[in-house]
Formats: C-alpha cells, sequence, structure tokens
C-alpha cells in the first residue's frame, strides 16, 4: 500500500472514528492490486470474500439475470464496495468490473467482521453507512418507478449540477450508456430523453451538459428531497456517484 494511500482511507466515514489500533490492523491485513479496464473483479453470487476500496479509476457494479443486464452503480475514488454483504458473510448481490485502469485495495472480510464485534465506534459508523446505502436504494426504487424517463434524466441532470455546486455545465460521470442502464433505459432512450429537454434549458455537448434555464429544467424534474436527496448528515452518493463512502468523487451505492 502507497504511504498516501492509508490517510485517505481513513477519513472515509466509514473508518474514520474506529481505534486507530484497529484500523492498523485492518490495513495490515489489506492488499493493494492495479486492474487494467474491463476486467471483472466479483460476481454475484460468489462468497464476498473482501471489502473493495477504489483508490484509482472507476467500478461498475451490475447485476444480471438471463439475458439481462443492468448497471447498479459507478464507483470513483475514494470509495468502498460491496459492504453489506462482507458484514453478513453473504454472496454479492452485484457483480464489479473495471471502467479503466484502477487500483483497488482489498480487506478481509473476515479481519471486517471481526473488528465490527470489538470497535463499538467503528460498528456504529458501518450501522450508519448500511442505513445511508439502504435510504439511496429507496430513492432510485422511487425514482424508476414514479419518474418516466424524461424526468428522471432531468432530475440526474439536476442533481449533477448540485453536486458540481450548481454548476450551469458539467462533465458527465460515466459514459452514456452506463449512465442509460442506470437511470433504468436504453442509451436512445437517454438520448432521445437529453434531446426532448433542450425547450427545457438543456444542452448537450459530446460528455459535457449545460444547463441554459434551470427553472424550466426543475419544472421537468420535478425535484423533491424524499426522492432526490440528500438527508441533512449524508455524504454524497456515487454515480451520481454516488454511496456514503464516496466523497464525491459516489455514485455513491448504490
Amino acid at each position: 500500500m502507497r504511504d498516501h494511500e492509508k490517510p485517505e482511507i481513513r477519513k472515509l466515514p466509514l473508518f474514520r472514528d474506529m481505534q486507530t489500533e484497529n484500523f492498523e490492523r485492518l490495513m495490515q491485513a489489506a492488499y493493494a492490486q492495479a486492474f487494467p479496464a474491463q476486467l471483472d473483479l466479483i460476481h454475484q453470487g460468489e462468497p464476498a470474500d473482501f471489502l473493495h476500496i477504489v483508490m484509482e479509476g472507476a467500478v461498475e457494479l451490475y447485476a444480471k439475470w438471463r439475458s439481462n443486464e443492468t448497471t447498479m452503480a459507478v464507483v470513483r475514488p475514494v470509495s468502498t464496495f460491496i459492504l453489506a454483504a462482507c458484514i453478513k458473510d453473504a454472496p454479492y448481490l452485484m457483480s464489479a468490473r473495471t471502467v479503466e485502469k484502477s487500483r483497488i485495495i482489498m480487506i478481509p472480510a473476515e479481519d471486517l467482521r471481526a473488528t465490527f464485534r470489538i470497535d463499538p465506534d467503528f460498528a456504529v459508523s458501518t450501522i450508519s453507512e448500511l442505513a445511508s446505502c439502504y435510504r439511496s436504494v429507496v430513492r432510485h426504487a422511487k425514482e424508476l418507478k414514479l419518474r418516466n424517463s424524461r424526468e428522471r434524466v432531468a432530475a440526474y441532470i439536476q442533481r449533477q449540477s448540485r453536486r458540481a455546486g450548481d454548476a450551469a455545465s458539467f462533465i458527465l460521470p460515466a459514459e452514456k450508456k452506463l449512465l442509460a442502464s442506470y437511470l433504468g433505459m436504453t442509451p436512445e432512450n437517454f438520448s432521445r430523453a437529453v434531446k426532448s429537454l433542450q425547450p427545457f434549458g438543456v444542452v448537450m455537448d459530446g460528455p459535457r451538459i449545460i444547463i441554459t434555464d434551470r427553472g424550466a429544467l426543475d419544472q421537468v424534474a420535478g425535484t423533491n428531497p424524499l426522492i432526490d436527496g440528500p438527508d441533512p448528515s449524508a455524504e454524497s452518493p456515487r454515480l451520481e456517484t454516488d454511496g456514503p463512502s464516496n466523497i464525491p468523487g459516489h455514485l455513491k451505492v448504490i
């Protein structure tokens, strides 16, 4: 592990309040590895052997059923996945693959569970992290069920703008194919939805989104804190990117 990586990991909400000796013990058990783009890291149904921490690059979490496949999240530095399966000692419900060249630190799940039992502050942080992830999943489910495709894209653009400091222009955090899958649509439908937002103040220039009329866009999105968040104490999610351990970089877990 590189010298600068340990302090970066320590800053994550999951680890920042735990006892120093327990954190050091976890880091001693961890190891780092570099992976090329488009490499499968884990597969759904496999035992959860490691908690993964993305230090560089990006990782897509995805799920398959029969011939269908969907993006669940894109995880960017510095962020963890998949905590719930590690704590429960249960199979992964999602698969993961690198989107680009990535550097990943892996902590054995067995050591994670042992630390959970002896470090109260780490246990509280773990519960808080899992609760935030649960609320993120509920919000995403509400969005998929209650908004049409144009409304989902509009709300997504509003959230990304907000996370960029209410910027009127920003770069999409992932390629359109991944974003479309995350939002429950095809890439073609995603492009059509963005185009349909032009009369409401949205222009797409390659990967860049430009907002020219925020009020009109918000009318389409129907931004609602019970769907779009955030909670007052929540960290920014992934693919948004966003999961609570991500400080986007997002979103997050989903």
